[in-house]
């Protein structure tokens, strides 16, 4: 009996979000096909140029716009922001600082500041235990 390898496939929803783009954004072709491992890492390791310009360009997921932005995506809804923005947009919004903005930002500020202090305290609970 041979063992068969077979190619590891993903939809182009979930291969969007491993690159990180808006998969309304892409290529027809990208959105109306399935996508291999291999064709992944390919496109990792060389993005095309549609690739390149929408990782710069945008339109952007919630996740890349909150990152960018420094908040939550819980915190872009309870700002409003419920759609994909382009860097331009992402851009305008950091200059024009909104209030909802600063206080998102503030909270994912306490959030990060209580994660590391737990994260302290658990390496010196591990350390005592030692």
């Amino acid at each position: 009996m041979t063992s068969h390898q077979s190619t590891q496939t993903m939809k182009p929803a979930t291969a969007a979000k491993k690159l990180g783009v808006y998969l309304e954004a892409t290529p027809a072709e990208f959105r109306e096909g399935v996508v291999s491992r291999a064709e992944l890492n390919a496109l990792q390791a060389d993005p095309p140029q549609w690739l390149r310009d929408l990782r710069r360009d945008g339109p952007h997921p919630r996740p890349v716009v909150a990152a960018k932005l420094g908040v939550s995506i819980a915190g872009l809804a309870r700002g409003g922001v419920t759609e994909p923005l382009t860097t331009e947009q992402i851009e305008a919004l950091k200059r024009e600082r909104p209030e909802w903005l600063e206080r998102e930002r503030a909270t994912q500020a306490e959030v990060r500041k209580e994660a590391a202090r737990l994260k302290q305290r658990d390496a010196e609970r591990a350390q005592q235990g030692d």
